[in-house]
C-alpha cells in the first residue's frame, strides 16, 4: 500500500517467548493468518539451524499459498575465515527457496571482538561476502544489524560501516535491532535520523519492550525516516517481547494516516490476533491496545453516562476500524446508564425514560450492587448478568430442570492419586433422573455426573465444553473458611461464555457456576424446557 515494509518475525523471534513452542503445523496456521492480515513480509524461521524451521520450508514451499506475504528466511553471516558459498547454513537459506533472506549481522564492535573472535575487518567482509552470495543466488536481502543502538553508543563510525558494507554489497535495507530493549524513543529517533542522513541507506526499525517502549520506539523510528518495521502479533518475544505489530500498525495507519493494510483487512485485527493466540495457546491478553477484549470495555457509571449520548466521549476511535467491539461492564460501579447500555447489547430494548422500564433498571442495578457486594463480579461474567436480567425482566428463568441434591465424595487410599465421585440428582422432561459421574476432582466429577444426568432430556449440552475454572479468595484472613469466589468459562464450540458462583464453600460456588453454564447454554441454542 505505501512503501513502508510491515515485517512480521512472529514465527522466528516471538517464537522465542519462555513457554511458546510452535509444531510445523502451527507456523503454517500462523502464516496463513498474517497473510490474510495482509503483511508485507512473514519471516518463518532459520533454515538450516534447526530440524524445524527446515522442515516449515520445506513444507511452505509445496502447501503454504501466499496472496499478498513474501516468506523470508533468517540467518547468519558466513563463519569467520569461510566462504559464502561453501558456508552450510549459507547454503540452507538458498536451498529454503525463500525469495527474501534476512541476514543477522554484528554491528557492535565489541560483541564481532569477543562474542565472534574476529577482527572488525573480517566481519564487514563476512557481511560483504554473504550478502554478494545470496544477491547472486537471485534473492533479496535484508539486514539485521544486531546490537546496533547500543554497538552505535561504543563505535558510532563501526556501527554505519557495518551498514554500508550491506547496502554497498546488494542488500535492499539495514533494520536497526534494539537487542537488548534499552533505548527511549528520543534516543532511538537521534540514530535513525543520523544513520538515514549519513549513509543514505533505506533503515528499518526492530525493538524488543524491554524498557515498555517497543511501540513507541518503533514509531519514532519512522518518523525519523525508517521505512521498516518488524515486530510479532500480541508482541510475543524473548524476555518483555518484541514491539507489537498491530499495535504499531494500527498507530501508524490510525494516527498517521500510512495505510500499511488494506482498511478491510485491518478490521480482521481482532480476529487474527486472537486466532493466533489460539494457535500458540497463550491466553489473548484482555488489555491489549486495539485488538484486547477490555480495550473499548467501559465500567465506571460516569463513563456510561457519556457514551450513552456519544461512544466518542470515551473512545479515541471506532473499535470497528480494527474489527473490536465496544463493551459495557457490569460492577458495583455502574449506574443505570450502564445497566441500559448493557442490557441493549444483550438484545434488552429498555429505555429509561419510560417509567415501567425504568424501574427495571432500578432492580437490576440494585440487584447488582447487592450482589457485588457479597463478592460477585459481573464484569468477568458476562452471562451471569444475563441470566440475572432475565430474571428481572422476564420474571425468571426457563426451568430446564429442577435439582433435588448433589453431593461430592472423594477418596485417596495410600500414596495413589485422589479421585473424586460425584452424584446428582434432578427431575428433567418429566422424570427423575440419578446419576453419578468421576473426575480427577471433585469439580470434574460434578460437570460430568450433572451432563450425565440432562444427557437424555438435554442431548444439546453434548457440545458444551468447560474450558477454564478459576478461584478467588475473597476474604483471605478467613483462611480455609473464606468465601469464594468461582468463574467457569464453558465453549460450545462456536464462542465461550463465563458464569460466576459465590458461596464459603468452594464447591457450592462450582456448583452455582456450573448451573448457570449449562443453562445459559440451553438458552444460547434455542431450547426450550422439556
Amino acid at each position: 500500500m505505501t512503501d513502508l515494509h510491515v515485517y512480521d518475525t512472529t514465527l522466528r523471534d516471538g517464537a522465542q517467548q519462555e513457554g511458546l513452542n510452535l509444531s510445523v503445523a502451527d507456523k503454517m496456521a500462523i502464516a496463513s493468518h498474517l497473510d490474510e492480515l495482509g503483511v508485507g513480509y512473514i519471516e518463518g524461521g532459520w533454515p538450516g539451524a534447526n530440524p524445524k524451521d527446515t522442515e516449515f520450508f520445506a513444507r511452505a514451499a509445496r502447501d503454504l499459498n501466499l496472496r499478498s506475504a513474501t516468506l523470508a528466511a533468517f540467518g547468519a553471516t558466513r563463519r569467520a575465515g569461510g566462504r559464502a558459498d561453501t558456508d552450510p547454513l549459507v547454503r540452507a537459506l538458498v536451498d529454503s527457496q525463500a525469495q527474501v533472506v534476512t541476514l543477522v549481522a554484528k554491528a557492535h564492535a565489541g560483541h564481532v571482538e569477543r562474542a565472534l573472535r574476529t577482527t572488525l575487518e573480517e566481519n564487514l567482509e563476512m557481511i560483504r561476502d554473504t550478502v554478494s552470495f545470496l544477491r547472486g543466488e537471485g534473492r533479496r536481502v535484508f539486514l539485521d544489524a544486531e546490537h546496533f543502538f547500543d554497538g552505535y553508543r561504543m563505535d558510532r563510525d563501526y556501527a554505519l560501516e557495518a551498514v554500508r558494507a550491506a547496502v554497498e554489497s546488494g542488500a535492499e535495507l539495514a533494520a536497526l535491532c534494539d537487542t537488548n530493549g534499552g533505548l527511549l524513543p528520543n534516543e532511538v529517533a537521534d540514530v535513525v535520523d543520523d544513520v538515514v542522513r549519513t549513509t543514505g541507506a533505506r533503515v528499518g526499525i526492530h525493538c524488543h519492550n524491554d524498557t515498555g517502549c517497543a511501540v513507541a520506539n518503533s514509531l519514532a523510528a519512522v518518523e525519523a525516516g525508517a521505512t521498516h518495521v518488524q515486530g510479532t502479533i500480541n508482541g510475543y518475544g524473548e524476555r518483555t517481547g518484541n514491539a507489537d505489530l498491530l499495535t504499531v500498525v494500527a498507530n501508524l495507519q490510525l494516527k498517521r494516516g500510512r495505510e500499511l493494510l488494506e482498511p478491510h483487512r485491518l478490521q480482521e485485527a481482532t480476529r487474527i490476533a486472537h486466532a493466533i493466540a489460539e494457535v500458540t495457546n497463550v491466553p489473548a491478553y484482555s488489555r491489549q491496545p486495539y485488538v484486547g477484549s477490555s480495550a473499548f470495555a467501559h465500567k465506571a457509571g460516569l463513563h456510561a453516562s457519556a457514551i450513552k449520548v456519544d461512544p466518542d466521549l470515551y473512545q479515541h476511535l471506532d473499535p470497528k476500524a480494527v474489527g473490536n467491539d465496544m463493551r459495557m461492564l457490569v460492577s458495583d460501579m455502574a449506574g443505570r446508564a450502564s445497566i441500559e447500555l448493557k442490557s441493549r447489547e444483550l438484545g434488552f430494548d429498555l429505555d429509561a425514560s419510560d417509567a415501567a422500564d425504568d424501574a427495571a433498571l432500578r432492580r437490576v442495578l440494585a440487584a447488582v450492587k447487592e450482589r457485588e457486594l457479597r463478592g460477585y463480579t459481573y464484569d468477568a461474567a458476562d452471562a451471569s448478568f444475563e441470566l440475572l436480567l432475565r430474571r428481572e425482566l422476564d420474571g425468571g428463568l426457563p426451568e430446564f430442570f429442577d435439582v433435588e441434591s448433589w453431593r461430592v465424595i472423594t477418596d485417596a487410599r495410600g500414596s495413589g492419586e485422589a479421585l473424586s465421585e460425584a452424584t446428582v440428582k434432578l427431575r428433567a422432561a418429566g422424570e427423575r433422573h440419578v446419576e453419578t459421574g468421576e473426575g480427577n476432582g471433585p469439580v470434574n466429577a460434578l460437570d460430568h455426573a450433572l451432563r450425565t444426568a440432562l444427557a437424555t432430556a438435554y442431548p444439546e449440552i453434548g457440545h458444551l465444553e468447560l474450558i477454564d475454572y478459576k478461584v478467588r479468595i475473597l476474604d483471605d484472613e478467613h483462611g480455609t473458611d473464606a468465601v469464594t469466589r468461582v468463574l467457569i468459562e464453558t465453549s460450545d464450540g462456536t464462542t465461550s461464555w463465563t458464569t460466576i458462583g459465590v458461596a464459603a464453600n468452594i464447591l457450592e460456588a462450582s456448583w452455582q457456576a456450573l448451573v448457570e453454564s449449562v443453562t445459559y447454554g440451553l438458552i444460547r441454542a434455542g431450547v426450550d424446557p422439556r
